[in-house]
């Protein structure tokens, strides 16, 4: 087996040695070997750890983070590459989609425009985006969907963007996590935020039934599953994971 020095495995992962001398301080990287000599000798398994550590790097998580993650007991390298293939599919969707917006900024000469209805399920098909609107209004009530749209035509597009975008984000994180437990600090902090995006895409008032629109809306995902790899809605799998979360994180938030 091959074992590589700090400053071969700088050059084959692209971070420098201060990076490596500081990851084996945190006890995120220990090298697998030190010389009578004291120089630092790395493996094939530090290989894979680095590969993860610069994996949840790109996905902008702590470092601290990172190390709990990679120390759990449960951790599944396989689900964690897995997750990895998703998480940056979904960004390279998510840059895709801000290239487009930024030339359709370009084209208008940021002559800012009211966001229609339709552009409020962007996304979905035709015939998925009335379908959604109809039963969103069977569960919660036209008033209810009108006064929501009303708010969400007060937002221009760049201001809507950047909230999708973050909920994209939440969204991608979310999928990093799902090994996780639900009601672990990290998945909550990401629940928080959404409910929060939410909250002001909604109106920004605690409005009868607020949490409910919450908890209701991650089942709806469940039971349609109208996710697309376009506007980030998650698919059947990650939607359990999002309603046992946003479940605990409403029952905390309500004691």
């Amino acid at each position: 087996m091959n074992n590589y020095s700090v400053k071969k495995l700088s050059q084959l992962a692209g971070v420098s040695v201060r990076t490596l001398h500081l990851y084996d301080k945190m006890g995120l990287l220990k090298p697998s070997v030190r010389t009578a000599a004291g120089y630092r000798l790395y493996g094939e398994k530090e290989l894979l750890r680095l590969q993860q550590i610069l994996f949840y790097r790109e996905l902008d998580f702590p470092l601290k983070d990172i190390c709990t993650i990679l120390d759990d007991p449960a951790f599944d390298l396989v689900q964690a590459l897995e997750g990895h293939i998703k998480a940056l599919s979904a960004r390279k969707e998510r840059i895709n989609t801000l290239i487009g917006t930024i030339e359709k900024t370009l084209v208008t000469l940021k002559k800012k425009s009211m966001l229609h209805v339709e552009d409020l399920y962007e996304g979905m098909p035709q015939e998925k985006m009335v379908a959604y609107r109809k039963e969103a209004m069977s569960k919660w009530g036209q008033d209810t969907i009108l006064s929501v749209e009303a708010t969400l035509h007060s937002f221009d597009q760049d201001e809507m963007a950047t909230m999708q975008t973050e909920l994209q984000d939440i969204t991608v994180r979310l999928t990093t996590l799902m090994s996780e437990d639900p009601e672990s600090e990290a998945v909550q902090q990401c629940i928080a935020r959404r409910y929060e995006i939410i909250t002001q895409l909604t109106g920004g008032q605690e409005i009868a039934g607020k949490l409910e629109y919450l908890r209701n809306l991650g089942e709806l995902y469940v039971s349609n599953n109208p996710g697309t790899s376009t506007n980030m809605l998650p698919d059947n799998q990650l939607s359990l994971f999002m309603q046992k979360a946003t479940g605990y994180y409403l029952k905390k938030k309500k004691q």
